[in-house]
Formats: C-alpha cells, structure tokens, sequence
C-alpha cells in the first residue's frame, strides 16, 4: 500500500488505495479481508491516498489526510483513526463521481434476483436494518447507494463495509454474534462507528445486478410496535429522487429513473423498534413481491 497500492473493486467501481499507515492496513484487512487482493490494475475509478503529514505534526500530534486528485478535501483525522475517515471519504467521492447511475441514499439488498431498497434519512435505523438483513440471507449490495444503472434496468453493487454507529453496533453484535466487525472508532463526527464486513457470497456475486423488487421505507423509534403500512407512488417517489445523491445533476435521466422504480416496485412504510419483527414484517411484504412478479408472467 505504500508503494503502488491495492486496486479494491466494490462492484460499479474500483478504488485504487495507497496508504503509509500501518493501523489502515490491519484496519482494511479486517473488513476487506473476503476482496480478492490486487496489487496491479489497468483502471480504477477513483485513486485515493490515507497518508501521515509531513513535518513535525507527524510527530506532534499524529493524524492521516485523505488525498484524492491532489486534494484534501476533509480534515485530518487521528493517526489510530484512517478506516473511518478512508470509508467516508469514498463514499463522498462515490456520490459525485459515478454518474452513469442515479445514486439513491438508501440501504440495497438482492434476494430471488430482486433488489429491496430502503431509502431513509440518518438516524432512521437504515444500517442496522440493511446489515440486519445482509446476516439472515439477503446478499448485501451496499448500505449507502441503491445504485440504478437505467442502462441495464438493474441495480448494481457499491459493496463497501456497512457503517455502524453507537448503539447500533451493540444491537448488531447481539443479533448475530458471528458477524464480523471491524474495530470500534470511539469520539468521530457521529459518535462510535465500527464497520461490519460484507459476507463472503455478497464479495463473489458483487458483478451480478438485481432488478428493482421493493421499496420500504424504515423508521426507528424506541418501544413501538412493529407496522408495515402500503404507500403510494406519490409518497415513495419523493423518498427516493430528494435523497437521490445526483437527482439534480442527472435531470431528466434521473426523473425518468425515479418514476420507473416507483411504477416497477411496491413500497410500504416500515415503523420498528425490534429487529426480529421487522425482518418478519419484511418477509411477509417480501412474499406478496414474489407473488405479484409470478402472476405478473403468468
């Protein structure tokens, strides 16, 4: 990583990544561990450097920057701290560079080649829902970017770690046990993030695309009960072009894009505290999205 660097393909795009940190690589390792090492390729979509500051800071007060392009676009980080400010940095990268797609804010799974997407606000249980799901058989495309490709009419994976922030992490680690967690990053910008890692089946098949299946759209809140209600197009359309990162700069492309996943897909609103319930809840819709497609071809 010091030297030319590993080439990380998550999918839609490769990450060219180059590093002289020596906590970035056994933190990589942690998360990325399933990807296939490359240490040479002819393209990467974006080329991105975590690297110590020269000078006395080095030494002073250690920290990594992020480098992509010749900028600095954040503010250093501490020197135990680069996963965190390396996977936030390419995510904002992500959702400026890979306009082919119209990048929607939303967690994206696939199951019986269809892809489920919940599009929600922070602080709405999206991770922990999105990685709740990617340990009980949906293959995870990517917890931040439902990334439509209205090329292929699928969706495509941006599979990077999912990030889970304070309590999430705990509830996750309760929930699945076997799960594989990176370390925890204690005082960040949101709080403790720590880093669940794709599974190995969501690594192999992170080529293979899914056509849009369902929408749902999740909110957390303390001690209610689990509610699943239908919505309209009129009300998921909004959900998913205003949270979209590139809407606006894909114009009509992107207007276009919206109102045919909002046409193709159901969409209901889920409302949950416990997390066994809402993946039950989110079975039973699933099973009316398989029935509806069967009758549909009938």
């Amino acid at each position: 990583m010091a030297g030319d660097g590993l080439w990380i393909d998550v999918g839609a795009a490769t990450i060219r990544t180059r590093s002289d940190s020596r906590p970035f690589a056994t933190q990589l390792r942690s998360v990325y561990g399933q990807f296939p090492y490359v240490d040479r390729a002819d393209w990467a979509d974006l080329h991105v450097d975590v690297r110590r500051p020269v000078g006395y800071r080095r030494w002073i007060n250690p920290q990594v920057v992020f480098h992509c392009d010749g900028q600095r676009p954040f503010d250093p980080f501490p020197a135990g701290a680069p996963l965190p400010l390396y996977e936030w940095g390419c995510n904002w990268l992500i959702g400026r560079r890979l306009n082919d797609l119209l990048l929607l804010h939303a967690g994206a799974l696939e199951r019986d080649g269809l892809a489920l997407l919940l599009p929600a606000l922070p602080g709405s249980g999206k991770s922990t829902l999105t990685a709740a799901l990617s340990q009980r058989g949906w293959r995870l495309l990517s917890d931040e970017f439902g990334a439509f490709d209205p090329a292929r009419a699928e969706f495509r994976a941006i599979l990077k770690p999912v990030a889970l922030k304070n309590q999430s992490i705990g509830v996750i680690r309760q929930f699945t046990p076997e799960a594989v967690l990176g370390p925890a990053f204690p005082n960040t910008r949101k709080g403790t993030v720590a880093h669940l890692a794709p599974q190995p089946e969501a690594v192999a098949r992170r080529h293979v695309g899914a056509r849009p299946g369902a929408i749902i759209l999740p909110r957390w809140e303390a001690g209610s009960a689990t509610r699943l209600e239908p919505i309209a197009e009129h009300v998921a359309f909004p959900a998913l072009a205003f949270n979209a990162f590139n809407y606006a700069l894909l114009g009509a492309a992107g207007f276009q894009a919206a109102v045919r996943l909002v046409r193709a897909c159901p969409a209901w609103q889920l409302v949950y505290s416990d997390l066994e319930d809402a993946l039950v809840a989110i079975d039973g819709a699933w099973a009316q999205v398989i029935e509806r497609r069967s009758a549909a071809t009938v």
